[in-house]
């Protein structure tokens, strides 16, 4: 098991969350792929999206069929800002861009989530592996994320 495989694990199960991360036979880079492999809605992808905020980054948690908005994105975290290269990406949250997920980061960042995740029972979400995704009820990603639910979506 990688270290950023284990690190989101370890990270349900100390929450008391029961949701195992899930080896995909292909990739789940991107959420068109994700939602093929576990055979979802598009909008039941919960794709993490890093912006640069600063020092450190923003993460916004939006459904897969979305866009984050730059200029609401920049508004809610009261600041510019800019994607973040993939180097910023791996130093902070410690995942490789293809698989970053919105639990475990190695740094704490801001955190926001597309109000449209909350119309499902259950989401998917990056593992830490380009392969690998956890089901997690909204509700919980919420929680366990520290997130802010809010509007940002294109």
């Amino acid at each position: 098991m990688s270290k950023s495989l284990k690190r989101v694990a370890t990270t349900l199960e100390k929450a008391g969350i029961d949701a195992r991360p899930v080896e995909m036979p292909g990739e789940t880079r991107t959420a068109a792929q994700a939602a093929s492999a576990v055979d979802c809605a598009l909008d039941q992808i919960a794709k993490s999206i890093i912006f640069g905020a600063g020092d450190g980054c923003a993460l916004f948690v939006t459904a897969g069929g979305n866009r984050v908005d730059p200029a609401r994105a920049s508004a809610l975290a009261g600041t510019a800002l800019a994607r973040a290269d993939a180097d910023t990406v791996r130093r902070v949250t410690g995942f490789a861009i293809g698989g970053v997920s919105p639990v475990g980061h190695l740094t704490p960042s801001l955190v926001w989530l597309d109000r449209r995740l909350l119309d499902f029972d259950v989401v998917w979400a990056a593992a830490g592996t380009p392969r690998h995704v956890f089901p997690i009820a909204p509700g919980d990603l919420v929680r366990l994320a520290g997130a802010e639910v809010a509007e940002f979506a294109a």
